[in-house]
């Protein structure tokens, strides 16, 4: 197990908070890190992000603590090199920079999922198998996740964490025409356009990956073709706003108990 400071750092402000960003954004943000725990995704760790509203040469996200336990209070503000704007001293996520580079290199990005969930893992280190889309709400996936081999950019051991700039843009790579990367021995890293829809792909991922275990137990797999997996991706993900507002009104109620 890495030692608690390789999990949680100390980083110092190095730029001035500008315009705040709108307290709807910072709700959402809010009741994904609820939604994410509740759904199984995240447990004490794990994380998601959004590019900042006003700036989008910033991006918010909680300080370093559980996702299930973050409030609007925890919300930090970086820029894209992973520099905290507004942490105050507060720990932040070592693997920030997870997000700050992928924000860097994909301008379209608006939310960034970081997760180790369960069914993924497996599917992330047994070679000659990928995580490929089985069933129509998670077409995005397509027929092959990248997988990326940190060993390829830092050498044989480290301790597989995205703790810097340079491993953080050497996984951003993985995203030039994707919208989710395994990460050998570690977990996965899911993008999209909104905070409603990183939720949704990082929930149906985990729920793709079981059933692809699953299925491969009893037989041969019959994929999703390229067509139909763009085609699912077209329908369904135009329904987002379904389990989001179902999602973020148990979470709410969950809480609230």
């Amino acid at each position: 197990m890495c030692p608690p400071d390789r999990i949680a750092v100390h980083a110092e402000d190095t730029a001035v908070a500008g315009h705040a960003p709108s307290p709807e954004l910072v709700a959402d943000l809010v009741a994904a890190n609820h939604i994410l725990f509740d759904q199984g995704v995240v447990d004490a760790f794990g994380h998601i992000s959004v590019r900042h509203d006003k700036r989008p040469d910033r991006f918010l996200l909680a300080r370093n603590m559980a996702p299930g336990n973050v409030t609007a209070a925890d919300i930090v503000e970086f820029d894209l090199d992973g520099n905290p704007v507004n942490a105050g001293g507060r720990k932040v996520y070592l693997e920030r920079f997870i997000h700050s580079e992928i924000f860097r290199v994909r301008p379209d990005v608006m939310s960034v999922v970081h997760s180790h969930s369960h069914n993924i893992v497996p599917l992330s280190v047994v070679k000659g198998v990928k995580l490929r889309a089985i069933f129509h709400m998670a077409g995005f996936i397509g027929q092959a996740a990248p997988v990326f081999e940190i060993r390829e950019a830092a050498g044989n051991g480290t301790d597989l964490l995205i703790s810097d700039n340079a491993l953080g843009a050497a996984l951003a790579a993985k995203f030039v025409d994707v919208d989710i990367a395994l990460m050998r021995g570690h977990g996965s890293t899911v993008v999209a356009n909104s905070v409603p829809l990183a939720v949704y792909r990082a929930v149906y991922a985990e729920l793709n990956a079981r059933y692809q275990l699953q299925a491969s137990s009893l037989g041969e797999v019959e994929y999703l073709t390229p067509e139909e997996g763009l085609a699912c991706t077209n329908r369904v993900e135009g329904q987002v706003q379904r389990p989001w507002d179902l999602w973020k009104a148990e979470s709410a109620k969950r809480r609230a108990s």
